[in-house]
């Protein structure tokens, strides 16, 4: 088992922010539950917004945004999954 793995969302050629895969099963859960509330919350504000005064260039952001947070939880989880099924193939 490697002891660290690169984000899927990492920009560059050069992989820049990693996952600690020995890092304890709590902090990598909380790590991912962080991530996830944060979008949700943002979600939830989107919801009740008065679409008719919503920038497509903000909404955009947004998004982006949303979908770096939830790509980085969802690695995160990976790693959590594969640590407590025991899996040596975490790359």
């Amino acid at each position: 088992m490697t002891d660290r793995i690169a984000l899927t969302s990492n920009e560059s050629s050069t992989s820049t922010l990693f996952i600690d895969t020995r890092a304890p099963l709590d902090e990598l859960h909380a790590s991912a539950a962080y991530r996830i509330l944060a979008v949700t919350q943002l979600m939830e504000s989107i919801v009740h917004m008065d679409s008719r005064h919503a920038d497509a260039t903000d909404l955009t952001q947004i998004a982006h945004a949303s979908a770096i947070l939830l790509r980085d939880g969802c690695d995160l989880l990976d790693v959590l999954g594969r640590r407590i099924h025991g899996s040596p193939y975490l790359s």
